[in-house]
């Protein structure tokens, strides 16, 4: 059942949709908006907040709010990419470490790092706090912490849990070396090496070479570009195949920006659960969403504890600092006991500085500003790419993340676009990344969008579209 400001900010979006209220228009004020719908002025003002949350609208200091000034270009999104069900061993990611090298180059356009620039980071918030963590807990700050996290940063978390709907208590938690970690200790906590492990396809690089570092192989599940992981594939690859765990991002896939309905994720855990298979969730962009709320979880419909969930602030606050955490559910034992064994504890100093950004609301302030930065970045790039490139091409049009997937014309080398593109001082990250075998996507590409938009970001999209649209006749 929705809120009544949620009613409120629903007829706010259909007046924006019917062209009441134009991009750069300004609203009704907070006061007036309350006696137009007959709702109290805090409803009103809570309903502009979620619209600002979400990025619709946007607010000026002494001046009110006003309607976003982009919109969103019509475009025809890529197809789901059907290919057998077949376990592969992950192979290629010498490449992927190749290309990751030049994104440090500071000579190039990066378009290709998943990595957000410094200027969408809360430098100066995290400045602040650091500060006042040395001041309060000095030289706590510098000694070694419990090897599980921080109990503050925990019990931060644990709020942010329930939020979502999952009954979890610090102790549930375990702080990790970012979600990189998370994953690791998760596959490790459920599988062997040698497993199949079923992904979706395409999948974040970042993934595969975590598969591959625990020794297991991949199989690749069809995705749609909005729904996410085919339901029906997945059924007829348990059928298949011996799966030993299913590892997806559910909100905001990195490269499609998918995101799994309420229902498809109910019924994804539910298809899982019947067969007894572990779901490893990353959801390390679930809180850069676009939309009025923020997405469901899997873990959410977990009735026996087999979804094991990862997060990470290093898409948000601060790659850097490397905080994410885990909640290994029914196998918090296993992960406990391979912490203690392999790993190491995340610095004091980084979680005392993410918990007290969490604790005095630093954290949500920064989301909703960065929200509206990135679905603007998103828009812009929509637009560029539309325009741009070659006729033919697709893109993805996702809402949340800061990741397009793009479709070329078939004729359109994505490595060789690639290879030319850096010579222009200009990076990206092409399909065949993005597959177990590299065999796959030879002509998509992933652009990013954490990336400030400027001149040369516009013109190196145009030099894109001009050495692809030259290998698109060179192949004719």
């Amino acid at each position: 059942m929705k809120h009544l400001y949620e009613t409120v900010a629903d007829t706010v979006i259909a007046h924006i949709e019917q062209g009441v209220y134009k991009p750069g228009e300004k609203l009704p004020g907070v006061r007036k908006l309350s006696q137009q719908l007959n709702v109290s002025i805090s409803t009103a003002l809570e309903a502009y907040r979620l619209l600002e949350d979400s990025g619709r609208i946007q607010a000026r200091l002494r001046s009110g709010y006003y309607v976003s000034g982009f919109r969103r270009q019509a475009v025809v999104e890529p197809e789901v990419f059907d290919a057998p069900l077949t376990p592969a061993k992950i192979t290629g990611q010498s490449l992927t470490r190749q290309i990751l090298r030049a994104v440090k180059d500071p000579y190039q356009i990066n378009l290709g790092s998943s990595v957000p620039h410094a200027d969408f980071l809360p430098t100066h918030a995290l400045q602040q706090a650091t500060g006042k963590v040395a001041r309060s807990f000095g030289k706590r700050c510098f000694d070694a912490d419990e090897l599980l996290g921080n109990q503050e940063l925990r019990r931060q978390i644990a709020k942010r849990m329930v939020e979502l709907q999952c009954a979890d208590s610090p102790d549930d938690i375990v702080i990790t070396h970012g979600a990189r970690e998370a994953v690791s200790l998760a596959l490790m906590a459920v599988c062997e090496p040698g497993d199949l492990i079923a992904i979706e396809s395409p999948t974040f690089y970042g993934l595969l070479q975590v598969i591959e570092s625990c020794g297991m192989e991949a199989l690749e599940i069809p995705t749609h570009p909005r729904d996410g992981l085919s339901l029906d594939a997945l059924q007829m690859a348990i059928e298949q195949w011996p799966i030993k765990a299913c590892l997806i991002v559910s909100n905001y896939n990195n490269p499609l920006g998918s995101c799994m309905s309420d229902a498809r994720k109910q019924a994804l855990v539910a298809l899982l659960e019947k067969h007894q298979i572990p779901l490893v969730e990353d959801d390390v962009y679930g809180d850069l969403g676009f939309g009025l709320r923020r997405p469901s979880v899997c873990k959410a419909w977990s009735r026996n504890g087999q979804v094991l969930y990862c997060n990470s602030f290093a898409k948000t606050l601060s790659p850097g600092m490397r905080v994410g955490w885990l909640v290994p559910g029914l196998y918090m034992a296993r992960v406990e006991n391979l912490k203690y064994m392999k790993h190491q504890a995340v610095p004091t100093l980084n979680q005392l500085i993410v918990a007290h950004m969490l604790e005095q609301g630093g954290y949500d302030r920064y989301l909703r500003q960065v929200r509206q930065e990135y679905a603007r970045n998103v828009a812009l790039t929509i637009k560029a790419v539309s325009l741009l490139f070659p006729e033919g091409t697709r893109v993805t049009q996702p809402e949340g993340g800061f990741a397009l997937w793009v479709e070329l014309p078939v004729g359109v080398d994505a490595m060789e676009l690639h290879r030319r593109a850096s010579l222009e001082n200009i990076i990206i990250a092409p399909g065949p990344l993005f597959s177990a075998t590299q065999k796959k996507y030879g002509n998509f590409i992933r652009l990013s969008c954490a990336v400030p938009w400027n001149d040369r970001v516009e013109k190196a999209l145009k030099k894109l579209g001009d050495i692809a649209q030259d290998l698109l006749a060179e192949n004719r």
